[in-house]
């Protein structure tokens, strides 16, 4: 074998090896200081309330060559802020969150859906109040490059659900108070 195949070889051998060093999954933290899980609702038909989560953990990881990927995400159910500190005491009682029991809520997915190289929703699992229902996210922005302050790859997303919380045992008042709920998640989460 001469010189120049070998070479050839080895440059094909180390492009197909580079290609799949750079196909394998990659595992993100999720940044609690920049993910916050909001929920909203209607209260009396008077106005649409909004609150949040203030701590929130968990990991991403993503394969966007085998179009793949799987999200845990941890929610802190005490760290609920409605805006008032009594109502954030209320809503952690027995007849919402119930946070005594009940003090995390989780959502597993099951499968990412791609459009091209971006995901566009989550399947999976969501656990509230210790019922586990399917729900599907949706993925209204995706972005994954460089943290232009960490110095490290990043991804980014925003991605909503609607859910009732009578399915979850937390529908006192309802319809009064609205069954239906959108959660609406921002998300960043950093390479590991």
């Amino acid at each position: 074998m001469n010189k120049l195949t070998r070479l050839t070889l080895a440059a094909v051998a180390f492009a197909g090896f580079s290609s799949a060093a750079l196909a394998a999954p990659e595992t993100y933290v999720i940044d609690g200081t920049h993910t916050f899980p909001r929920f909203s609702y209607s209260h009396f038909g008077f106005s649409t309330q909004l609150s949040r989560f203030d701590k929130t953990s968990g990991k991403i990881v993503l394969d966007k060559e085998a179009k793949t990927g799987s999200v845990d995400v941890t929610i802190d159910m005490k760290s609920v802020d409605t805006g008032y500190p009594v109502f954030n005491g209320h809503i952690q009682g027995a007849d919402f969150f119930d946070t005594a029991k009940y003090p995390t809520a989780t959502f597993k997915s099951t499968k990412v859906l791609f459009d091209g190289d971006k995901p566009t929703a989550v399947e999976g699992n969501l656990t509230i109040k210790g019922v586990t229902k399917p729900v599907t996210l949706t993925l209204s922005s995706f972005l994954q490059q460089p943290h232009p302050m960490l110095k490290k790859d990043a991804i980014g997303a925003n991605a909503s659900v609607k859910v009732k919380r009578s399915e979850f045992n937390a529908g006192k008042y309802a319809p009064y108070v609205g069954d239906d709920v959108t959660i609406d998640i921002a998300v960043e989460a950093i390479h590991e």
